[in-house]
């Protein structure tokens, strides 16, 4: 063999080496792109759920969601419900609105016989001549049906009626007198269960669930108001059973926290006689929208500085479990979007937000005001409202559900206070009455005028 053909001998073994080398390395690429696909397929699908951690039944479990009220083409909202001696459940709203902010809601009322199954058509309890917002009730010891809400003039901007002009022409017809004598917090009675209803009362402050029932016969109500043009958290406390009231306390703020802030409380009284109440704070900082909480341990007369607890949502509504837990359901207007509820298994001393429950998602911000009653075989109806398809407006709804109590053992309660910070003392000052259509004196302290309800527009 010559050199030449030594040469071209080695060029071609050469060439064969390198194409061989050539094929492991393209099926070693294949290979390593294969795997690369499975590992970044692996990880999209297990990253995608936020919304996997928010589904519905993780803690709880649920056993049905429905509609309980739909008005196509009109929007209605903030529902409370209770359950009556008889085992009736009574929901209310804002009903028959153009929208979230309009001149036409009315108070509503729905009925159920069957735990929740079926609901009767709307009844309207109020409709007065201005917009009648978020409504509470409740059902006294003695078969009293009280309903709270307050009335609106949000409606009565520029911005508004650029839009809406009807709406205009609705407010010229109201005349002023008119508007001075309605907008305010109401609360209203019915002694034959909702077939009739007394002559509204006129209350300092506002929430939009109702007041309670104390283990002593007192009525209670915390909300916010305004006296002397000053904001307040206040506490209205009624001892005939609602046809009267008088502001006793107010709930005193943390130093980093302000009042103007502060919305849309509600309250719980524990089995040890310790009062839980909790409400909404909005900052310009979202973020920090954390509910914020205060205790009261001598029956609502002063009440600790309140704190910033770890629930991100808002409004709150309270409840205590036949287990002895405490419930709190509040919307979340943030991604995910949905109605929650966290427990404490120790009267409020903590929160397990590690355990936040998702009641039911929703496909936008537009929901929220969830409120809860429990049935007799323990589970759980918390009623809310949002959108239920996509191009609809708001409707109320329901689930029906009931905790995973295994994940919630309940701590002792300790009624003792610690560290209790007096609350603003107040002399017992009456409110309101239906038994006289005269304005109570209490009313010369007190400002209603239009700036400060509409400071409520942040709110809806």
């Amino acid at each position: 063999m010559d050199r030449a053909e030594y040469t071209s001998g080695q060029k071609r073994k050469a060439s064969s080496i390198v194409r061989i080398r050539l094929f492991v390395i393209n099926i070693d690429m294949l290979l390593i792109n294969k795997c690369l696909k499975i590992v970044f397929t692996i990880l999209f699908f297990t990253s995608i759920p936020v919304l996997s951690v928010e589904k519905p039944g993780l803690y709880a479990d649920i056993i049905s969601t429905r509609v309980i009220c739909k008005q196509p083409g009109k929007y209605i909202g903030w529902p409370s419900i209770t359950k009556t001696r008889s085992g009736e459940l009574l929901v209310v709203f804002s009903g028959n609105r153009d929208a979230h902010v309009c001149p036409f809601g009315i108070t509503q009322m729905i009925r159920s016989t069957d735990h929740g199954e079926t609901w009767t058509d709307p009844e309207t309890i109020n409709n007065t001549p201005l917009d009648d917002r978020d409504a509470g009730i409740l059902e006294t010891t003695k078969g009293t049906l009280l309903v709270n809400w307050f009335t609106s003039l949000a409606f009565d901007t520029k911005k508004f009626y650029d839009r809406n002009p009807s709406w205009k022409r609705h407010a010229d017809k109201l005349g002023d007198e008119t508007k001075k004598y309605w907008i305010g917090n109401w609360t209203r009675r019915s002694l034959d269960g909702g077939k009739s209803w007394e002559e509204p009362v006129k209350q300092v402050v506002s929430a939009p669930h109702e007041p309670i029932e104390l283990s002593d016969g007192r009525l209670l109500y915390v909300g916010t108001g305004y006296v002397n043009d000053k904001k307040i958290i206040g506490v209205e406390q009624s001892t005939d059973d609602g046809q009267s009231w008088q502001l006793i306390s107010t709930i005193p703020l943390d130093s980093e926290d302000q009042v103007t802030f502060a919305h849309e409380p509600h309250v719980v009284e524990l089995s040890d006689g310790k009062l839980v109440a909790m409400f909404r704070y909005n900052p310009a900082d979202h973020n920090q929208s954390h509910l914020r909480q205060s205790e009261s341990y001598d029956g609502g007369k002063s009440w600790t500085t309140s704190h910033k607890t770890g629930i991100w949502g808002y409004p709150p509504h309270l409840m205590q479990l036949q287990n002895g837990l405490l419930l709190v359901s509040y919307g979340v207007r943030r991604e995910p979007f949905g109605e929650k509820a966290c427990i404490s298994r120790d009267g409020g001393k903590t929160w397990e937000t590690g355990k936040e429950i998702m009641i039911n998602p929703a496909i936008n911000s537009d929901l929220g005001y969830p409120a809860s009653v429990q049935l007799e075989d323990g589970s759980i109806l918390t009623v809310y409202y949002q959108v239920d398809k996509e191009g609809e407006k708001t409707s109320l709804m329901s689930t029906h559900w009931r905790l995973k109590e295994a994940d919630f053992s309940p701590l002792p309660l300790f009624s003792q206070p610690v560290g209790i910070t007096n609350s603003e003392k107040h002399d017992i000052v009456n409110i309101g009455s239906r038994k006289t259509k005269e304005t109570s004196s209490v009313f010369n302290l007190i400002s209603c005028n239009i700036w400060t309800i509409f400071s409520r527009m942040a709110v809806f």
